[in-house]
């Protein structure tokens, strides 16, 4: 009989008055016990709705019931089966609004804690699976990823498994994109990212980094060595300003900046190489996940106080409501329907306040959101030392620079068709390169989907 509780088992957590104090990962994971009672609540739905919101497929249904039947390995296995990166996507997915939004479960009470459970049944085969994984035959093919970020990941183990021969390309020192260098260690720790990226490897995956396609090689040169066809996964890393007066002022970063030098540079420690500014009156100006993961970030170096700048009402916020609820738990404060209009600067050319305008809201614009309005002579000043602006990206257009015959949108992202087919023969691209910043699991999905275009052309399908 299912588990008919209304709500999920609570997730293990650090406290937040000494998690906002360190960088370890703040929720710790169901135990096997809560794991197998949250599965128990699942009703096996035979329509299965809950896959519908999965970007890459996974039979969810089957996973669950495995896990409640206590077998373990075989929930993995099932995941695999879909999923390149599952330890990672129950971490950072947004399930709420994908595959728990459909879950019978949720019409009268809380969804089931689907991400929680392919956390907990990837972690379990992380710690107690001890067999290798194996290469599969392969088939002749070779293909080049650019980028190693989860759409780079996604293609290259659907493409591996499939017998290609995968060369990844990536631009930085290691491996795994923005999993590396923009989530934090205290929501995805890297040994996790690490772990996933192994398991790619043990498949035949090879990734050479330090390699800036368009610089050290062109697209064109993948194909004169060889390649047959080219994925491009470069990801959105081209940061995004408000265009206000200081924006140039000392203390005044990119989210981009910011947490890539505390995620891969590990700024905040003792003797770092690309030590970052101590931080005492932080205002991290955006409302999604990365202003949240940097207003967290500046709280964990020690800033006394740390304020989100949002232009709308917390309502509109577009960070996952766990994030925003842990952020808070942190102390740190939301400025909602409060929007910068200047950075202010000492005689040292250093940040020393921002001054912002009040909002009310008024229509909807078109993105379907009430459009904020300002309120006449309502500035003031917050008395801050740092600004991180977060207020999105945009691709790099190195790319398309060195590139002929790719198309690209007035933002920036290569053209596509929905099989992720560029309108270059023989080069795709999925992610944020085509959508500008997402979510983990759509970049996944959009990889994957690549991948079964590239193995449908180049077998002449």
């Amino acid at each position: 009989m299912p588990n008919m509780r209304l709500d999920k088992n609570p997730m293990p957590a650090q406290d937040p008055l000494i998690r906002n104090g360190n960088f370890e990962e703040v929720t710790l994971g169901y135990p096997e016990a809560a794991a197998v009672d949250e599965a128990a609540r699942c009703l096996g739905c035979k329509n299965k709705p809950c896959v519908q919101g999965c970007p890459v497929q996974i039979d969810i249904p089957a996973f669950i019931v495995a896990v409640r039947d206590g077998a373990f390995e075989a929930a993995y296995d099932v995941i695999a089966k879909a999923s390149s990166l599952p330890a990672v996507c129950g971490r950072v997915c947004p399930q709420e609004s994908q595959c728990e939004q459909y879950c019978v479960r949720g019409i009268k009470g809380e969804a089931v804690g689907i991400g929680r459970l392919e956390r907990f049944v990837a972690d379990w085969h992380m710690q107690h699976s001890e067999g290798s994984v194996a290469a599969p035959a392969q088939n002749g093919h070779r293909v080049a990823i650019v980028g190693s970020g989860p759409a780079g990941l996604a293609c290259a183990g659907e493409l591996a498994r499939r017998g290609y021969a995968v060369t990844i390309f990536e631009a930085l020192h290691v491996a795994g994109g923005v999993l590396m260098y923009g989530i934090p260690e205290f929501r995805l720790p890297k040994r996790i990212v690490q772990a996933e990226i192994d398991t790619l490897k043990k498949l035949g995956v090879i990734i050479e980094t330090n390699v800036v396609i368009g610089k050290t090689l062109a697209i064109d040169e993948l194909f004169a060595q060889g390649f047959e066809a080219v994925f491009v996964g470069s990801g959105a890393g081209l940061p995004s300003f408000m265009r206000i007066p200081g924006e140039n002022l000392n203390g005044v970063y990119s989210a981009n900046e910011f947490l890539t030098r505390i995620n891969l540079m590990k700024a905040y420690r003792e003797g770092a190489a690309t030590p970052i500014k101590q931080v005492h009156k932080v205002a991290v100006v955006g409302g999604g996940n990365v202003a949240m993961d940097a207003a967290r970030c500046a709280k964990r170096l020690g800033a006394e106080e740390v304020y989100v700048v949002y232009r709308r009402s917390e309502a509109e916020l577009p960070a996952r409501a766990e994030e925003v609820e842990h952020a808070k738990e942190e102390g740190i404060v939301f400025k909602t329907l409060n929007n910068p209009v200047a950075i202010l600067g000492d005689d040292k050319n250093t940040t020393c306040g921002i001054r912002c305008q009040r909002m009310e809201l008024g229509e909807p614009d078109e993105s379907g959101r009430r459009r904020p309005i300002a309120i006449p002579d309502s500035e003031f000043t917050l008395d801050v030392d740092t600004v991180i602006m977060s207020i999105g990206t945009s691709p790099n257009p190195l790319i398309k620079s060195t590139t002929e015959g790719l198309e690209v949108t007035r933002r920036g992202g290569i053209v596509t068709d929905d099989a992720g087919k560029t309108t270059r023969e023989g080069i795709y691209a999925g992610g944020d390169a085509v959508t500008g910043a997402a979510t983990v699991i759509l970049a996944m999905g959009a990889g994957k989907e690549a991948a079964n275009s590239i193995d449908a052309y180049i077998l002449g399908q």
